[in-house]
Parts: structure tokens; sequence; C-alpha cells
């Protein structure tokens, strides 16, 4: 079975899981808003954490609900990141954004309400080690991970000067690379093993997943993406391909994704789904 098989296999089993948890909430357009942002993602996140749970003999029932609640906190953060007030985007995963589709109200009220639902769902009845996978949730998706980076991220747009590669960097690392690593070391977490190999295969991989993003915003198509493309370079934000070049960009993402797929020898050929995974990320089109 080939990878993009796998995934969206994985994807299916995961969306079906955030709409049994939609179900049980009262019908209102919050509600029908959240549903609208979960669809049409790639669900890699979700994916990560499935196959990290099975490394560990993590029972399917609660990899699901943890891999639900990271595609869950993962489209809050893409409803909040395209209103008015942040990024102000139009388009994303090929159809009219949140607040577009209904209004800024509700899609701040959405995103809200979906980042709730990725505690609620650690949290379920029977999860292993509810409350750590939810503190370290919180401290990934927070303003030392994710919300950090967001905030660095628009800080940039008005700075006298564009981020050196070190700055880029460390601002990816909360963006993109904390929900990342949540994703890879959630397997381990919930079976109290030693998520360190996971953790460094997710900073090598979160880290490639924005080098890759960076160059598919330069050279890719938007109706492919789904998304609007070519942004940062209008907007004047120094990125990856913009320092490195879109050659030496390829190539950085190319070392990191070895050095991702490195990180996996202690798991030995039980692994080769998430090394699988690492060459996705840097050969995808959106």
């Amino acid at each position: 079975m080939s990878f993009p098989t796998r995934l969206n296999a994985a994807a299916n089993q995961v969306a079906a899981r955030l709409d049994a948890s939609l179900a049980t909430l009262p019908p209102s357009a919050v509600r029908d808003a959240m549903g609208y942002a979960l669809k049409g993602g790639k669900g890699l996140r979700g994916y990560l954490v499935l196959e990290g749970a099975a490394l560990h003999g993590v029972a399917r029932d609660h990899a699901l609900n943890a891999a639900a609640a990271i595609e869950a906190m993962h489209a809050y953060s893409l409803v909040h990141d395209d209103l008015p007030a942040m990024d102000d985007d139009d388009l994303r995963r090929g159809r009219p954004t949140v607040h577009v589709a209904w209004d800024e109200p509700t899609a701040i009220l959405a995103g809200d309400a979906l980042q709730a639902l990725a505690f609620e769902l650690v949290c379920a009845p029977g999860q292993p080690n509810g409350a750590e996978m939810a503190r370290t949730l919180a401290r990934a998706s927070g303003a030392a991970g994710m919300v950090l980076g967001q905030a660095l991220d628009i800080a940039a747009e008005t700075a006298a000067r564009p981020l050196t590669l070190d700055e880029i960097t460390a601002l990816q690392a909360g963006k993109t690379g904390a929900l990342f690593e949540w994703a890879c070391t959630a397997g381990p977490r919930m079976a109290d093993a030693d998520p360190e190999a996971l953790a460094r295969y997710a900073g090598a991989l979160g880290l490639a997943f924005q080098i890759a993003d960076d160059i598919l915003d330069t050279e890719g198509d938007a109706s492919t993406a789904g998304k609007r493309l070519r942004k940062d370079a209008e907007a004047g934000k120094a990125t990856f391909v913009s320092l490195l070049g879109l050659e030496n960009a390829r190539k950085r993402a190319e070392t990191l994704i070895d050095a991702a797929c490195a990180a996996l020898e202690p798991y030995g050929t039980a692994a080769e789904s998430l090394r699988d995974a690492a060459r996705f990320v840097i050969s995808r089109d959106r």
C-alpha cells in the first residue's frame, strides 16, 4: 500500500473520531464551523500520533483520541491564523476560510471550541496519562510553543530588518515544530516510554516541513496547494528560500529528512512508516 493511501486511511479514521465528538455537541453555527474547519487536511499530525502509538503498543482507541486531539488543535490554529487581524487569508484547504464562510465572531468561537475539544479528547475517560498529555499539549500549543511562534511571525512583519536564519529557525520551531513534536512523542508518553528518539525525529521533521512549505510558496500551484501562495515574498518577509536560495533550501530539507530517519534507528524496521512520512514531507505538493 502506498504512503498516500495509508495516510488517507488514517486520516479517515481520525476524521470519524472527530465527527463522533462533534455529534455530541448541541447543533449550532459554531459546531458547523468546527466541522468545516476540520475537513480537507492531510491528517499528517494525526498519522504521526497513530504510528508512534503503534510502536509503543498503545491501544488504537486511545491513539485515535490523541490523533483527533492534535488535528483539532491544528485546525484551531489555522482558523485563528487566517483571521483578518492575523494573516487575513480568504482560502484554506481549497475552500473559503471560516471567517469568510461564516463571519469573524463565529470563526473565533469555532477556533476556541476546537482547542477545548483537543483537551477533552486527551483527557477522555481511560486515556493513558491524560494529565501529562494535556499538560504537554498546552505547553506545545501555548506561549512557549505554537502561539509564541505565531507572535514572532506577526512581529516580523513590522520589524526593522528581515529575520536571520537562526531567528526564522527559532520562530518555526514554535509555530510549526511544537505541534509536530507533540504528535510524534504522544505514543511514548501514553506508554510511559522514553520519547527522546521520536523528539529528535520530530525536530528534524518539523523544520523540513516548514522549508518544504517555503519552497511550495515559491514554486507551488495555488489550486493544488489549496491556499494563497507567494504571500511572504509580497510582504518582503525573510524565509528559508529567500535566505538560502531555492536549491540550498531543498538540500537543507533533504539533509533534515536524513537526520529524521536516522533518529528512528532504535526502532529498526518497525518505524518504516515514519520514514515514509518523513520522505513525504518534502515531496508533497500541498
